[in-house]
């Protein structure tokens, strides 16, 4: 129905699935400013209206629940019935993406406190040790690295890992599985990303049944020891329940973040004024952080369904109609950011951005993932003042997540580790 749509060039369907548009969809949000606040797209309705996105993202009028099965179309819920269940997956219930009040709140309120700001605080330095350790490495093999591969995907990946109490030694299949998990949050996919998608969730979630069953034997004092005691003794989790929320930790706790240190480091080199500000005013990098956010959303979209009737920007919302929030769309809204399709990491209103969702939905490890962006990239120009590009950005296929599989680097006057 999507391709249909796009074969057509209905303008909604194409910010979702066509390889042109999310190679840079900013002049399509445009375009879609150009119609109206909310415009009815034919399939849904979409919004690159900062105002908008904020109104539908934090209004009890809307919700996540029609990405549930029941809340599909007829014919899609057949295709499922014939084709099995449901993958344990981001987009799923019980996912804490797919769920609302009141299993959002009961889910939501067991994990909080992982990611408070004093928790946050007291990771800080053990970040700055793994930027430190990921850099030396990346300065050992020579004048030429990948940012991505070498220390963007790595230093998250570790955070998290850490975080969970999971060893280290999955690092790097953690990425792997995270990224068939995140093809499942696109529409249009092709059979085979279906399926390595499929593949990669199941893989997830045996890995992390098996892992629950190493902590049963040696619990820690970690967030998964916490949840597994929440569904063994409390009996406030079932067992799905238990699994969704533990691989949704695991690969939100790296996947956007990922995008965020990889995207920020090609902005600064597409930007080399703007690393020297930073290099000589370093108590901007907080801002720049929110400019980076701002300017390269991780996540380009979000999706909500009114639970009731209702009024969005002066238009008429019925209950049932999906709305699509382009967030980085609305992070380019002049109304809101001067001059916006400037990278700057001055900007005072940077803050604004909608980077991390708003509402109950709002992201749970904001403050995890800017302070993680902070330290990473902060030590990357630190380190290599004047690093240059070596070649041609790539950016990932995923197209509601947005970043680079590869950014390739001359490092330049490397600092060897003594």
């Amino acid at each position: 129905m999507v391709r249909r749509q796009v074969r057509a060039g209905e303008l909604g369907a194409r910010l979702m699935t066509d390889p042109e548009v999310v190679a840079n969809p900013y002049p399509f949000y445009e375009e879609l400013r150009s119609r109206g606040k909310l415009v009815d797209t034919g399939m849904f309705h979409a919004t690159v209206d900062h105002d908008v996105c904020t109104q539908v993202l934090r209004s009890t009028d809307f919700g996540v629940g029609g990405r549930m099965p029941e809340n599909l179309p007829g014919i899609v819920r057949a295709a499922l019935t014939i084709g099995g269940s449901w993958a344990l997956g981001p987009a799923q219930p019980p996912s804490m993406l797919a769920s609302d009040p009141p299993d959002h709140t009961r889910y939501r309120k067991l994990v909080t406190r992982a990611f408070s700001a004093k928790k946050v605080a007291a990771l800080r330095s053990r970040t700055e040790e793994i930027a430190t350790e990921l850099l030396d490495a990346m300065a050992t093999k020579g004048e030429r690295a990948d940012l991505v591969r070498d220390f963007a995907a790595l230093l998250p990946a570790t955070v998290i890992a850490e975080m969970l109490g999971a060893p280290l030694s999955m690092r790097e299949q953690f990425l792997e599985w995270g990224e068939g998990a995140a093809l499942s949050l696109d529409a249009g996919l092709s059979y085979a990303d279906f399926r390595r998608s499929e593949r990669d969730i199941d893989a997830l979630h045996a890995w992390m049944l098996g892992h629950f069953g190493r902590i049963r034997r040696e619990p820690g004092e970690d967030i998964l020891s916490a949840l597994v005691t929440a569904h063994d003794e409390g009996g406030s989790l079932s067992e799905d329940e238990l699994s969704s929320i533990a691989m949704l930790l695991l690969a939100a706790g790296f996947e956007t973040t990922v995008n965020l240190i990889g995207s920020g480091a090609a902005l600064l080199l597409d930007h080399p004024d703007q690393m020297k500000l930073l290099n000589a005013e370093p108590e901007r990098w907080a801002g720049a952080i929110d400019e980076m956010l701002r300017f390269e959303s991780p996540v380009q979209r979000t999706g909500r369904v009114a639970v009731r009737d209702t009024e969005v920007g002066g238009v008429p919302v019925k209950r049932g109609t999906f709305v699509i929030t382009h967030l980085g769309g609305a992070n380019r809204d002049p109304a809101v950011f001067t001059d916006p399709h400037r990278f700057d990491v001055t900007r005072e209103e940077a803050h604004k951005h909608l980077a991390f969702s708003q509402g109950i939905h709002f992201c749970l490890g904001a403050a995890l993932a800017r302070m993680e962006g902070e330290v990473a990239l902060r030590a990357l120009v630190d380190r290599f003042p004047e690093m240059r590009p070596a070649g041609t950005p790539v950016r990932r296929r995923t197209k509601l997540l947005r970043g680079y599989e590869s950014v390739p680097v001359e490092l330049h006057r490397a600092s060897v580790p003594a």
